[in-house]
């Protein structure tokens, strides 16, 4: 599930087996693709001509241009909404020198190591919880000064995991 803004209103995405959902209703379209950045849509008697311009996975946006008009998306996950309740929404933009395990799980990856240069987003490592892998990537621009868990380590929640210098 993802969550964006349409129209100035806050709006859930969700993608199932029957279609995409919209708030929660199922979106009655037709998608052609045209073009792997090319889409030609019918939606409501209306015809629509989409085109992706540019996607950031790291920083969850897209660029789309609907019948010539730019829309920029910034879209949030599942893992961006569990750091805004967490409060850690604005963690990039401070200067961090240390990486803390959002949730209770194990470790079962890791990307870096001691003395790696890593940029905002790069993955760091990948932390099993709820049978679910989660993806913990640098908050900035940095240098890894020390790595606290092994692979296969199980961690706490609020427990120290990566340390940058």
């Amino acid at each position: 599930m993802y969550q964006t803004t349409l129209n100035q209103q806050p709006a859930t995405i969700d993608f199932t087996l029957n279609g995409p959902l919209l708030n929660g209703e199922l979106v009655n379209w037709d998608l052609v693709r045209i073009t792997d950045r090319t889409f030609h849509i019918i939606h409501q008697n209306k015809s629509y001509l989409a085109e992706v311009l540019e996607m950031n996975p790291t920083e969850k946006t897209v660029s789309l241009k609907i019948n010539g008009h730019i829309h920029q998306v910034q879209l949030k996950d599942r893992f961006d909404l569990l750091l805004e309740t967490m409060g850690m929404s604005d963690a990039a933009s401070k200067k961090i020198n240390e990486l803390k395990a959002p949730m209770p799980g194990m470790i079962v990856g890791i990307s870096v190591q001691p003395g790696d240069a890593v940029k905002k987003g790069d993955s760091l490592l990948i932390l099993e919880a709820m049978k679910m892998e989660n993806v913990l990537k640098a908050p900035s621009d940095a240098i890894i000064k020390a790595i606290r868990p092994n692979k296969g380590d199980r961690v706490e929640k609020g427990q120290l995991l990566v340390e940058f210098d």
